[in-house]
């Protein structure tokens, strides 16, 4: 199993791109802003795949991290992230 390098991070409080280009997602950390629903983070836009989607409880400002065991999860376009009301995401990549 390898390490990432060059690891940063980039932060979103709205639905957008979080990151344009190709990079390994190794972790994010999630705040809920109390409203439930699903982060989703696709490769290639707002309609572009799903690689990875998170349901999360409608608990106030409840945070909470992951971190993606190997490599990450490869996004070769950009990470785009839809965020429900109130959420946010910090995501570490690499």
């Amino acid at each position: 199993m390898t390490t990432l390098t060059n690891v940063f991070s980039a932060h979103r409080d709205s639905t957008g791109t979080l990151y344009a280009g190709a990079t390994n997602l190794a972790g994010y950390q999630l705040l809920t802003g109390g409203t439930a629903g699903e982060i989703v983070f696709r490769d290639g836009g707002a309609s572009g795949t799903v690689r990875l989607r998170v349901n999360i409880a409608a608990t106030p400002t409840n945070p909470f991290s992951t971190l993606i065991p190997g490599n990450g999860i490869s996004f070769t376009t950009d990470i785009h992230v839809t965020l429900p009301t109130s959420a946010a995401v910090t995501i570490f990549c690499g």
